[in-house]
C-alpha cells in the first residue's frame, strides 16, 4: 500500500482519475423516466384536494332510496350535480355528517363515504330538528 499516511492509517487516493468521464445525473433520469410522470401525479393530487376525484360516485343509502321514493323525490342530474358540489365543498372545509339543502330537497350525507343517508321535501323541513350533524350547506 503506497500513499500517505496520517496517524499511522492509510489515506487513500480519491482524487479524479485522467481520462474519467463524469456523467451527468440529471440527463440521466430525464432519459429514464416517463415524460410528464410528475404532472401527471401533480394533477391526480390536486384534484383529490379539489374534492373532484373523490365524489365521482354518490350512493344512497337503503334507507335513503326509501324516502326518495315515499316521498315522490326525483333525483334528476341537477340535483345530483348539485349535491356533488355541496360534497366536495364539504370535504374541503372539513364536514363528515352534513345537512345538504338545495331548492327541492334536504339531505344528510356521509361526506367521508359519498353517502347521502336520509332525504326529505323542502317543505317538510319546518320545525324538524337535525342532530348529529357537523356541517351544513345550501346549494340552489
Amino acid at each position: 500500500m503506497t500513499g500517505p499516511k496520517i496517524n499511522n492509517f492509510f489515506v487513500p487516493n480519491v482524487s479524479k482519475l485522467k481520462g474519467q468521464k463524469t456523467v451527468d445525473l440529471r440527463e440521466q433520469l430525464g432519459k429514464n423516466s416517463t415524460q410528464g410522470e410528475f404532472e401527471e401525479l401533480l394533477k391526480v393530487q390536486l384534484e383529490n384536494k379539489n374534492g373532484l376525484k373523490d365524489v365521482q360516485e354518490i350512493q344512497l343509502s337503503s334507507h335513503a332510496a326509501k324516502r326518495l321514493k315515499e316521498r315522490n323525490l326525483e333525483m334528476d342530474a341537477n340535483e345530483f350535480f348539485k349535491l356533488k358540489k355541496a360534497i366536495g365543498t364539504l370535504r374541503d372545509k372539513g364536514g363528515h355528517d352534513s345537512l345538504v339543502i338545495t331548492d327541492k330537497a334536504a339531505y344528510i350525507v356521509d361526506v367521508d363515504n359519498n353517502k347521502v343517508v336520509t332525504a326529505l321535501e323542502k317543505k317538510e323541513m319546518a320545525e324538524n330538528v337535525f342532530t348529529k350533524i357537523d356541517s351544513t350547506i345550501f346549494i340552489e
